[in-house]
Parts: structure tokens; sequence; C-alpha cells
């Protein structure tokens, strides 16, 4: 079995603190995730002075400020990200992080050898940044909050154009985009390369609106490796999302839930991000292998627990095994009952007293 891809998303619940930004790198580790992810952005490349904040942002920050103000804080300078990703070096976890802009994307492509890009679920209908990403070739993970199917599949004709030019032609053609998905290079490089994640945005997200459903439906639509981001409380729902299969959960998680910020409330605490991580290894090792065996535990048993036909009264030789004179009985070993008709009406060879083994 293919194992889940865990993501521990510390975003910007380091709130812009070097020291604490460095501390979610050890609680991640010992957490057991495979991978931190932290967001990249500058944010006067982000958002316009005026962009008001999510209604979350304002009620779990306790601060009504406008987006730009907010992400000003939350900025990391990018000399810092060296030492994010040394530390993740250095606790044996992949270092990750999503870019929100152009100047973020270029920085990290250049300056660190990532095992995924990350694009957020507010970047799936930004087209140009979408074949940025795909023109460097690197793998992407891709959240698709607040979409529909077919903006997932838009995202997904330019994901494939990316790929398949690797570099950017002058002119495109709309057209250009979904011949690139349709074709059997476009779509056997988006099952190479692409992971989807379904994603309900909001914080935290309510549970009648998780629709755990939509992502084996993206899953049979797109034939891609699928996972599910987690905004919700808790982690009953990335634990569901394992069991159905997800190859990717990403969830949230900070030092204290208590700390002012945007996300921290719809985060894990480093207690429950271990023990989510523990429940998802621990199904995966309760779901083993599709072949259907007895399992070494199992084969000490099997003769214990089965029957063999054994004879029910005094059989002399020659005398025929009749249903009369036969019954089933533990140990196992002997003669199976699944042989009963092969040897009805057949005259015995031996001598058996009652309750013999035949």
């Amino acid at each position: 079995m293919k194992k889940t891809y865990i993501i521990a998303e510390a975003g910007v619940n380091h709130n812009g603190n070097k020291k604490l930004a460095l501390e979610l790198i050890d609680i991640a580790s010992e957490s057991g995730a495979d991978a931190i992810k932290f967001q990249t952005f500058k944010a006067e490349n982000l958002s316009t002075p005026y962009a008001k904040q999510a209604s979350y942002q304002s009620l779990n920050s306790g601060i009504k400020e406008s987006q730009y103000q907010m992400l000003k804080k939350l900025e990391l300078e990018s000399d810092f990200y060296f030492d994010l990703e040394s530390k993740c070096k250095e606790k044996n976890i992949d270092f990750l992080s999503t870019a929100f802009d152009y100047e973020s994307l270029n920085f990290l492509v250049s300056n660190f050898n990532l095992k995924y890009l990350k694009i957020p679920s507010g970047e799936i209908t930004n087209g140009p940044f979408l074949l940025s990403h795909a023109l460097t070739g690197k793998n992407i993970i891709l959240s698709t909050g607040m979409s529909t199917l077919k903006e997932i599949e838009k995202a997904l004709s330019i994901l494939a154009f990316g790929y398949l030019k690797k570099n950017k032609p002058k002119k495109i053609l709309k057209e250009d985009f979904t011949n690139a998905f349709n074709s059997l290079e476009g779509k056997n490089i988006l099952k190479k390369k692409v992971t989807i994640l379904h994603c309900t945005t909001d914080y935290p997200a309510k549970i009648n609106e998780i629709n755990l459903g939509a992502m084996e439906t993206i899953r049979d639509k797109f034939n891609t490796d699928i996972g599910y981001s987690d905004h919700s409380e808790g982690f009953i729902v990335s634990l569901s999302a394992a069991i159905l299969g997800a190859n990717v959960i990403e969830k949230h998680f900070t030092k204290n839930k208590k700390l002012k910020g945007p996300d921290h409330k719809a985060s894990l605490n480093p207690k429950e991000l271990k023990h989510m991580i523990t429940l998802i290894r621990e199904f995966e090792t309760l779901k083993g292998s599709k072949v259907k065996k007895p399992s070494k535990s199992e084969m000490k048993n099997l003769n214990i627990v089965r029957k063999s036909i054994v004879a029910k009264e005094i059989i002399k030789k020659g005398e025929k095994f009749t249903e009369k004179n036969l019954a089933f009985k533990r140990p196992g070993g002997g003669m199976s009952p699944m042989n009963l008709w092969k040897i009805l009406g057949t005259k015995s060879k031996k001598d058996y007293k009652k309750e013999d083994i035949i």
C-alpha cells in the first residue's frame, strides 16, 4: 500500500516570529509528519492596500485590519527560509512552502529543491500563475477549495500545457490548453506530476460542508493522485480522508490554539497532530495489501479451528463411506469436509475406530 504523504501545515502560524517558526519544525518532526509547509509571499504582491480580511480572519485574530496589514505582519524574510530548510534537513522532514506571487515562486524554485510546489485554492483561477508553476517541471499539489469540476479541468489544462511546452510560448491560444489536456501525453503527465486536493475553504470548515465524496469524484474524473486539505476542527476528517484513499493529507497545526492569528483556531495542537498521524499510520498497517491469504498468525490456528472428516462409528476395511458413518470435527489437518462428495460410496481401505480422522 502506498503511504499517505502527510503535510503538517505551519502556514503563517509562526505569526512572523522566527523562533516560533523553527519550533514548529520540531513539533512537525516529532509528530511523524512527512513534510512541514510554510507560506511565502510579499504582501505588496499579494494584496491591494484596500482588500478586506475574510470574516474568519478578523474573528480568529481579534483584529480588524486590511488584508495587506495582516499579511505584512506575517511575512518572513527571504534569507530566513534558508534557516528553515536547514532545520528541516536536521530534523529529517521535507521542507515545503506555498508561493503566493511570482517573486516568491521564483525565489523558492531558484533556491530550494522542493519535492512539491503547492498551489493554494485561491490561485486556481489565476491561469498565468498556474502556467508558471507547470513551466518549472516540478511536481504540483493543487488545492481546489471553492472550485467546480469545470474550474479544476481548466486549471489542469493549463498545467498540462505548461508541462508539455516546458518553455512559455510567445503566443498562446485558448484551445492550446484544451488540446494539451485532451492529449494522451497531457493526461499521462498530469497523472505523473499532479496531486489534486479536495478542500473546504472556511476556517474552521463545517462538518456538513466537508463533502469527502467529492475527493473520490475528482479521482475518478481526472485519474490523478488525490488528497484532502483539512481546515476542520479536530482530525476526524483527515483520518476519514486517509481511509477513503487520500494520497496526501494537509492539516494545519499550531503550537498553541490560543495564539492570536487567522489560522490558529482551525489548527491542531502538537498532541492532536501526533495522535492524528499515529492513527493514520495504524490504519495503513491494518489495511495491509489487497492479497487475501492466511496471515502467519492465522496459520498456527488453522488446524485448530477447521474440521476434518472423522469416523462417526466403527468402519471396517472394505465398508462403504456414507453420510451415516461420517462426521466433521476438529482438529483440521485430515481430509477436508470439502472432499465428502468425493469419497461417498467408495470403500474404506483400512479399519477406523470411532472418532478416527479419515
